[in-house]
């Protein structure tokens, strides 16, 4: 159907970036929840150009989920959003199905038309049980409501930035055609911070740069990575829960402008033996009337006693954590030492085989980098880990715990066998989530091999959390 006539709403690209930098500042500022609820209410209600509002959750695994609203019925039931959790996996029983959604109005984005479809916007969302209380599947109301706590009590701000590797593969449906073709087609050879200006893979950098900056991002740099056909975009950092919902919208538009242009971007970890896998590097931070805690210039590294403590907590639970941080079979492969990978159970200013690096910083920049994170771990549950346990978990008795010689698993099974036995895990996320969590781990894990061997097999792509679908699954 011709859209000549409609007149929906497309605005230029510096129209996008004006007002999502706006609500990014209003977001980091923490003005009131309830002013921002009625401009957005007012806008969407002066707006005739908008047609609907996309509201996004993602399920326990992190896998995004987009509704669309008519936004004259959600300018009415705002309050009251309702779906069924039984179709989303690892929330409700079919018997208990009802949940609804609440709006976080200040996760709220204006898009690029040839992007995501005119006439929309986007806004994030919280999933709220039956009884009104926060659904406890949903790690990113779990999280904000972490975020928020610490800030209220203790004046403290989490920060975070993420790295996140992808591949571009020839065809549409690379991954979900796996199964059929065996393979991923590189669209590019070029290697480290090489391509020539105009490939394929230099023009999805460049059209997914071009995206991310209309929304917000405040790029900082984006470049080919080691792999043939990887790339990776980096931006600036955020408060913990909008940095989450950054990575979820990064691999939404990467997705889409391959798609776009007749590519696959894959998230697989280790999608090609052979060759780096990919990650997703965690900054962290945490910050308090906008002084870095983690910083000090007389310190170990520069690092502060509080950033060392919180550091040596997250290496004593490294493999009650592994299983969050690495949640697919197919994450283990990437956890090769030849390849760069941090299999280390260490810290490192230098060494990048540790699960933990200490980057070069000043006041301002002074973070510790979780490196062993897959890019296709659940975001909000991945960080509120790393931070809950930074905070809050057990140092282990260990002579030089951050040189000891131990070792993340090499395979999911043994990291399923830490997590059903962790009770920090358990104090963290409590019996019931947990075992959610660890049952959809383990029903994955038994569709594939239960050893690796050399070749990526058809099922560790096939199920990936990330690619499957109801009729994928339903092949098995």
């Amino acid at each position: 159907m011709s859209s000549e006539y409609r007149n929906f709403l497309a605005l230029s690209y510096e129209e996008l970036e004006e007002l999502n930098l706006k609500a990014k500042t209003d977001r980091r500022n923490r003005v009131a929840i309830d002013k921002i609820q009625e401009e957005r209410l007012k806008y969407l209600t002066d707006e005739k150009r908008i047609k609907a509002v996309t509201v996004l959750f993602s399920d326990l695994e992190g896998r995004l989920h987009l509704l669309d609203y008519d936004k004259k019925f959600l300018l009415s039931s705002y309050d009251n959003l309702t779906f069924d959790g039984s179709s989303i996996r690892g929330f409700t029983a079919q018997k208990e199905s009802d949940l609804r959604l609440g709006i976080d109005w200040s996760a709220f984005y204006w898009v690029p038309a040839d992007v995501f479809g005119s006439g929309k916007v986007l806004v994030f969302g919280s999933v709220i049980d039956k009884n009104g209380t926060p659904y406890s599947g949903d790690l990113r109301g779990v999280l904000q409501s972490y975020s928020n706590k610490l800030y209220s009590e203790q004046g403290y701000t989490l920060n975070a930035a993420n790295e996140i590797e992808g591949f571009l593969f020839a065809g549409p449906d690379a991954e979900r055609r796996f199964h059929e073709t065996g393979k991923f087609e590189f669209v590019n050879t070029g290697g480290y911070y090489h391509s020539l200006p105009l490939d394929p893979l230099r023009r999805f950098i460049d059209t997914a740069a071009e995206v991310q900056r209309a929304m917000g991002f405040q790029n900082e740099k984006d470049h080919p990575e080691v792999a043939p056909s990887q790339f990776e975009i980096n931006y600036g950092y955020g408060e913990v829960v909008a940095a989450a919902d950054q990575i979820q919208i990064y691999k939404l538009l990467a997705r889409q402008i391959a798609n776009n242009m007749g590519y696959t971007a894959s998230f697989l970890p280790k999608p090609v033996v052979g060759v780096n896998g990919s990650g997703m590097h965690t900054n962290l931070s945490v910050s308090k009337d906008s002084t870095n805690l983690m910083w000090d210039p007389n310190g170990v590294e520069k690092i502060s006693t509080f950033g060392w403590e919180f550091v040596d907590r997250v290496l004593s639970h490294a493999l009650d954590l592994c299983l969050i941080l690495n949640p697919s079979v197919n994450s283990y492969r990437r956890l090769d030492p030849h390849f760069e990978a941090p299999n280390q159970i260490k810290a490192s200013a230098t060494d990048r085989g540790s699960m933990i690096r200490i980057p070069i910083g000043n006041s301002k920049s002074s973070r510790v980098e979780v490196r062993s994170v897959a890019p296709d771990a659940n975001p909000y549950l991945t960080l509120y880990s790393i931070f809950k346990t930074g905070f809050e978990g057990s140092t282990l008795s260990i002579d030089g715990l951050r040189q000891a010689e131990r070792y993340l698993p090499s395979e999911i099974y043994s990291a399923l066998e830490d997590f059903r036995a962790s009770e920090w895990v358990t104090k963290i996320l409590g019996d019931d989530v947990k075992g959610r969590y660890a049952d959809l781990k383990q029903a994955s894990a038994d569709r594939c091999a239960r050893a690796l061997g050399t070749f990526v097999k058809s099922a560790e792509v096939q199920f990936h959390h990330e690619v499957y679908n109801q009729a994928l699954w339903n092949l098995f």
